[in-house]
């Protein structure tokens, strides 16, 4: 008897015997299982709907595969501790590589290193937070209310210091952090708040902030698309406390101008924090760092006929998947129960090799590190290996 044919290493041409698996092949199988070979059944349209939204909903949390864990990293940016992950905050970049990281990405995993240093991570503001308060420092601007001026200028004083005339404090603000206060001559209160300017060809925040109403329309909507050009009426400057303000009526007559902030000092930032699809960094970075950390991927849809999914062996599985939601689409809950057998079997058979791969590692205890592998008996302990 004749040695088989070892399989090909990306069997995508072709034959007598075997088709790829393409969303092509897909199609048929859904087509066949549900009974509806005709386009006046089921069009292809609604058919590649059915597919794409079981490969990129449904898959992926049925299966936590080894193939769709890898490394994400991004950059910080000087001077920012939260990045966003949404496409809004990015003010139309589409090259900044945290833009839609809620929707590309499934979840996140230790650990996490920044700069190259192992670093500490939290999903707790409370825990987080008690580690890096946030405590505002309530600091007068030097003048207060005559009842008729709207605006002003000057610096930030953080430090309540003596700055000399021509000197530019380096003080560094957190962002979203800045609050201007004063009260209005008929007693009621008047603030300003801070959003950070973003530059539209990176999608990061600048060291410049424009300043709102947050009683406002022009704030709910800059929170929710931010500016990208500066207000020159309305800005603080994070980097050195400069700052232009216009209340919406005028303070009081003696009544006291005060600023809200949170000065910090830059350097290597050394935890970070990923709360409701945010990410903050803590100490505010001081220059571009690598954040580098694990990742589960989203599976990639199926657009093209002779695309073929991140592994061929899944083509089974999600034509079984997409036929199931046709079928609870159709109230067809007999044929619902009577496929999930055999789509059990094609999950199984799709777990098996992250199952495998994983077999091949070693349970990690608290003793692990203390392991080498060396000697003449393989796997010891210390230098003199294995007894």
């Amino acid at each position: 008897m004749a040695n088989p044919t070892p399989p090909s290493n990306t069997p995508t041409v072709p034959s007598n015997f075997q088709q790829p698996p393409t969303l092509e092949q897909i199609q048929k199988k859904v087509r066949r299982l549900t009974r509806t070979p005709s386009e006046a059944q089921l069009t292809t349209a609604e058919l590649n709907n059915y597919i794409n939204t079981a490969v990129l909903y449904d898959f992926p949390e049925h299966l936590r595969t080894f193939n769709f864990r890898t490394n994400f990293s991004f950059y910080t940016n000087p001077g920012q501790d939260v990045y966003n992950t949404d496409i809004a905050s990015f003010a139309g970049n589409t090259t900044n590589t945290l833009v839609n990281f809620q929707n590309k990405y499934i979840s996140m995993h230790q650990p996490i290193y920044i700069g190259g240093y192992q670093s500490f991570f939290s999903q707790s503001p409370e825990q987080f937070f008690a580690i890096y308060p946030k405590v505002n420092n309530i600091a007068s601007i030097g003048v207060t209310g005559d009842g008729g001026t709207t605006s002003f200028t000057g610096v930030i004083n953080s430090q309540q210091s003596i700055v000399p005339p021509g000197t530019t404090q380096n003080i560094s603000l957190i962002q979203s952090q800045v609050l201007f206060s004063s009260v209005a001559t008929n007693g009621l209160g008047l603030s300003l708040q801070d959003i950070p300017v973003v530059d539209a060809a990176t999608g990061y925040k600048t060291n410049i902030g424009n300043l709102y109403d947050p009683n406002t329309a022009a704030y709910q909507l800059a929170l929710q698309t931010p500016p990208t050009v500066v207000d020159a009426t309305n800005t603080i400057n994070y980097l050195t406390g400069v700052f232009t303000i216009t209340f919406s009526s005028a303070p009081g007559s003696g009544q006291p101008i005060n600023s809200q902030s949170i000065p910090t000092t830059r350097t290597i930032p050394q935890a970070l924090l990923y709360y409701s699809n945010t990410f903050t960094i803590r100490p505010v970075p001081d220059q571009p760092y690598k954040v580098n950390f694990e990742v589960y991927s989203r599976p990639t849809a199926l657009l093209a006929d002779n695309q073929v999914p991140e592994l061929e062996e899944y083509w089974q599985y999600i034509a079984y998947l997409a036929a199931k939601k046709i079928f609870e689409d159709r109230m067809d809950m007999d044929s619902v129960q009577l496929i999930i057998p055999e789509m059990k079997k094609q999950e199984n058979l799709c777990l098996r090799r992250t199952l495998v791969q994983y077999t091949n590692e070693r349970t990690a205890t608290i003793y692990t590190e203390q392991t080498s592998y060396g000697g003449q008996g393989g796997w010891g302990w210390g230098n003199g290996g294995s007894q």
